[in-house]
């Protein structure tokens, strides 16, 4: 079987879960070359998956002829430099969420890989996962008649408690919204359509931060983005959605995500994550009923949107997490900072065809037409 074969950029905490899933779970695609500005990191990874290339830097791995995709995973404001410098390389890229810091940042990059036919995705994939491909064929199907409204939560207390390196989510790009967003809004953009205006409040709730975990244990952290967010969006189907996304907030559990129809009510599961539990209230139940899950891809599955990725370009389709997608979610998220600051209904302008659902049974590890 002919592979993809895909280079590494950044090599943190994330890209642990990407090197496992493109070695042992997806078939179509592997790892060709790594490389992290903390050389280290990129060697432990070399060694752990047998990964036959460790490069210098970026510029080495975006010259190697062998690499058809670049994997951006490096942090969220190095994401437009990473990106623009792979695409004026010539090649693809798949980056991690979200597309970039900013709007323009954004708009840049979308244009860029249309100049030069270059594939541009990203994450979040969980949406291809078997969860929310479950939820989106009950709305299809009409299982909640026709969608009225949709609400999401996601509510903590911020990384600085555990996370090793919890500086740069409260920097520019950064933020509940920036962070987690692209989880919920993706995931609703793909039950429900466009986005055509939204408007929030937002604030900073605590101007600085004092870090526990142990690797940074005592130092702070100026904040410098908003980390409470209430937002509502419109969406072009007459749909009402509401979004409430804090670092602020002490609370059991972080996600909530609820899609509410004419004859029904859809519980769907953490957008985080790829499987269930998928519920559906109706009346003549009285009671919410777990549904089966009807797809595959219910464990952590990150790299299914780069493997479909990988797919759509050797079979000349449109990848599902495409650039199209992501940058509507971007725009939504900067169209919520838009009017925190400014106190304004602010228009989304971006639009996005959704593609395929995702295709049931097959093989594992291998993606369908």
């Amino acid at each position: 079987m002919k592979t993809t074969k895909i280079g590494i950029v950044g090599i943190g905490a994330i890209s642990g879960i990407y090197l496992e899933n493109i070695t042992n779970t997806f078939k179509e695609i592997e790892i060709i070359g790594v490389c992290d500005l903390i050389r280290e990191r990129a060697e432990n990874a070399v060694e752990k998956y047998n990964i036959p290339k460790l490069y210098k830097d970026m510029y080495e791995l975006f010259d190697d002829p062998e690499v058809d995709i670049v994997l951006n995973l490096t942090r969220p404001y190095e994401h437009y430099e990473v990106s623009k410098a792979a695409l004026n390389a010539g090649k693809h890229v798949y980056s991690e969420k979200p597309l970039g810091a900013s709007l323009q940042e954004g708009r840049e990059l979308l244009a860029l890989s249309k100049e030069k036919g270059l594939m541009l995705g990203g994450a979040p994939d969980t949406f291809l996962g078997a969860g929310i491909q479950t939820c989106r064929k009950l709305i299809e199907d009409g299982y909640i008649g026709a969608p009225l409204g949709a609400a999401g939560f996601m509510i903590c207390h911020g990384h600085e408690s555990w996370h090793p390196d919890p500086e740069f989510y409260y920097k520019y790009g950064g933020g509940p919204m920036f962070d987690m967003g692209p989880y919920y809004l993706t995931a609703l953009v793909n039950l429900l359509g466009n986005v055509s205006e939204v408007f929030a409040m937002t604030k900073s709730s605590f101007p600085r931060r004092l870090i526990t975990s142990k690797e940074h244990f005592g130092e702070t952290i100026d904040v410098d983005v908003p980390t409470y967010y209430a937002g509502t969006m419109s969406f072009e189907s007459g749909v009402i959605g509401t979004l409430f996304t804090t670092f602020d907030v002490y609370y059991e559990s972080q996600a909530r995500l609820e899609i509410y129809g004419s004859e029904g009510t859809l519980y769907v599961p953490d957008p985080n994550g790829f499987g269930g539990p998928v519920k559906l209230l109706r009346p003549e139940h009285g009671t919410a009923q777990e549904i089966p899950l009807a797809f595959s891809y219910k464990d952590n599955s990150r790299a299914l949107g780069l493997a479909d990725a990988a797919k759509a370009i050797s079979s000349g389709r449109k990848p599902r997490a495409n650039a199209d997608m992501t940058y509507h979610v971007l725009e939504i998220m900067e169209g919520f900072a838009t009017s925190g600051k400014e106190k304004r209904i602010v228009p989304i302008e971006s639009r996005f065809e959704k593609t395929p659902i995702m295709q049931r049974g097959g093989m594992p590890g291998v993606l369908d037409l």
